[in-house]
Formats: structure tokens, C-alpha cells, sequence
């Protein structure tokens, strides 16, 4: 159903960056509409103990960071469309964004898909995917108390992980390709500061081991080829993401990766269309970030709506 109305702005996607644009839009009367997407909250509701979000002396929770950044959208009145979007079209005007059982036409729009979790590509993990094989530490860490598992990855987002396993589990391996993580200094010293975690460096994980669930896992030495196998209940993926953009293919300046080409901050190539948070960002992707470019972009949608002047119809959503 294609709605007749034409949005002053539709914000893609619910994360730090679209609900922080959504806050800022709606103070600014932009009436935004946000398209949250059916697993609506980005990363962070799959992120437990968040610490370096300002404001939280005493840490949050993710899915609670979020619960509380939408609440406050929802007080000035953003709406919200539980869809994912399937494809748009920057091509005409208004632009054109379709979801599984609408058509939105807008003005504007800010991007804040966001990224997902990268996998190995190994047919054991996927073989294994929910059964011993997860991406998610805070949605699948409890099944693993007491036990042993293994984490694949250095950077920030595998050292979180091993944080919040080493808490419950009996021991938490940690397998990196390289001969150093690549976390920054504070989250490794937390990690190696744990008794229960034990670090396997220059390998990779090459098959995820046992039948109906995992039962460990067969490494390879980087350096000398060398395999051998480890025993783990359970395995975590945490290698890097991708960013949410396949729907913006032939639509949109994409680089190499996936992500959105920007120009100065927030804007694309094409006048109208800004961005924020990961969907742009492969470096820093952190909350604070994206919900700082989600404020940028809600004041540069701003200052571009008011040279249009263009009218709206229709009730609305």
C-alpha cells in the first residue's frame, strides 16, 4: 500500500544514530518517521554491560540504553513502523522507501542501518548456528554457565564478549589470527586480567567440532600450519560486522565494504539523503559516535528542508 502522504523525513533504522536524529528531528518539528526494522534496537540490545556511554556512572544495560532512547523519542512524538525496508528509490521525488507492507514517499532521509555480525563461513558453524555456535554473548551466554568456550576475535567487539562469558562461564578461549589483539589497551587489560580466560594467538578456527552440537573446535597455527583440537561447549563469533546496505545497491555511492560514501559528516552524493552511525563508520563504531552523527544529521536534514518549501498531504501515519 503506497501511503499518500509525503514525509518531511523518514529515518531507516533504530539504533543510537536514527533514534538520536529522531530526538533532535522532532524537537526541531520535523515530525519524523522511523522505519525501526523488526529486530529494532541496532547492536546494542545484543550488547549487555555498557560502560562508556556518558552519563551512566554506573554502566547500563544495552537493551536498556535503547528502551530508554526510543522513550524519549516517543515523547516528542517520533513514530514508528516495525518493518525492515526492502528497497528504496533515490532516483525520483519524493524518495521512495519500501517496506514488507508499505510504500513511504519523503523528502528526506537519514540512513542509520547500522552493521551486523560477520561470520567465519565455515558449513560446520552454520551447521551448528544454535546449537553451540552463536554471535551474541548477552542473548545466548546464560545456556553456557559453568561451562568452556571459545571466543574468535581481538577487537573490541570479541574483547566484550570474553567479558561478559568470563563472568559465567568455567573457562573462555580466545582464538586471534594475529600475534596481538587489536582491542583497544583499557578492554584487554580487563580481559587479561581474568583467571578463566586463556588466549590461542596466530591461530583460526578451520571447523567447528561435534554432531547435534558443538563439542569444541579444530585450530590452525598460522605460522606453522599446524592443527590441533580444543574442547569448548560453546562458540562465539565476534570477527567484525557488515554494514545493513544491500538494499542500497544501484541506489547509493557504496565503497568496497559496503558502506555508505559520505560527504562532509553527514551528507551523500545525493542532496537529501544523510547518514549516520555504522552504516558509514567502519572505524570507530561505537555508540557515543553514532549518536553524535545521528545529531548532525538531523540539524543538516534541517537546514536542507528549509530551502524547499515543498508541501505534504495526506494523514500521515
Amino acid at each position: 500500500m503506497e501511503n499518500s502522504r509525503i514525509e518531511k523525513l523518514v529515518i531507516i533504522g533504530s539504533g543510537p544514530a536514527g533514534l538520536t536524529a529522531a530526538i533532535y528531528a522532532a524537537r526541531g518539528s520535523l515530525n519524523p518517521l522511523v522505519v525501526a526494522g523488526r529486530e529494532a534496537g541496532g547492536q546494542l540490545v545484543l550488547t549487555t554491560d555498557v560502560d562508556d556511554f556518558p552519563g551512566f556512572p554506573e554502566g547500563i544495560q544495552g537493551p536498556d540504553l535503547m528502551n530508554k532512547m526510543r522513550k524519549q523519542a516517543e515523547r516528542f512524538n517520533t513514530r514508528f513502523i516495525s518493518e525492515d525496508v526492502i528497497s528504496v528509490n533515490l532516483k525520483e521525488r519524493p524518495f521512495k522507501i519500501k517496506t514488507e507492507s508499505l510504500i513511504l514517499n519523503s523528502n528526506s532521509l537519514i540512513l542509520a542501518t547500522g552493521a551486523s555480525a560477520m561470520w567465519l563461513g565455515l558449513e560446520s558453524e552454520q551447521r551448528l548456528r544454535g546449537k553451540g555456535v552463536s554471535a551474541c554473548a548477552v542473548c545466548d551466554g546464560f545456556f553456557f554457565k559453568d561451562k568452556v568456550v571459545a571466543v574468535v576475535g581481538g577487537g573490541d567487539t570479541a574483547m566484550r564478549e570474553v567479558n561478559y562469558l568470563s563472568k559465567l562461564c568455567k573457562k573462555v578461549i580466545v582464538v586471534h589470527r594475529r600475534d596481538k589483539l587489536r582491542a583497544q589497551p583499557a578492554l584487554q587489560e580487563l580481559v587479561k586480567s581474568k583467571p578463566n580466560v586463556e588466549f590461542v594467538l596466530n591461530s583460526e578456527v578451520v571447523e567447528v567440532l561435534g554432531e547435534e552440537k558443538v563439542t569444541g573446535v579444530r585450530i590452525k597455527n598460522i605460522q606453522d600450519g599446524q592443527t590441533r583440537e580444543l574442547e569448548a561447549e560453546g562458540l562465539f563469533i565476534a570477527i567484525g560486522h557488515k554494514p545493513n546496505t544491500d538494499f542500497l545497491k544501484g541506489q547509493l555511492e557504496l565503497d568496497e565494504k559496503g558502506y555508505i560514501v559520505v560527504e562532509n559528516e553527514t551528507h551523500t552524493k545525493i542532496p537529501g539523503v544523510f547518514v549516520a552511525g555504522d552504516a558509514a563508520d567502519p572505524r570507530y563504531r561505537q555508540a557515543v559516535t553514532a549518536a553524535g552523527a545521528g545529531c548532525k544529521a538531523a540539524f543538516d536534514v534541517e537546514e536542507y528542508l528549509e530551502h524547499m518549501k515543498l508541501p505534504t498531504e495526506g494523514n500521515g501515519i
